[in-house]
């Protein structure tokens, strides 16, 4: 089974690819990789904010009923 990867660590795998890209660090065919990976996590971060917030909302909503 695949590890789950957390907001936090997909941030800073994202950041560190950026940095060895500016860096010019990698390779040709190391930067195709590599960027298909940030658009994966990427999008990982976007559904985790996106179900963060929709659970905030709903958290607050409760909160709300529970003061009427």
């Amino acid at each position: 089974m695949a590890k789950q990867i957390g907001y936090a660590e997909a941030i800073a795998e994202i950041e560190e690819t950026i940095a060895k890209i500016e860096g010019e660090e990698l390779d040709v065919d190391e930067i195709t990789q590599k960027v298909k990976r940030v658009s994966f996590l990427l999008t990982l971060c976007r559904e985790k904010l996106r179900n963060t917030e929709a659970e905030v909302d709903k958290i607050l909503k409760e909160m709300e009923k529970g003061y009427e």
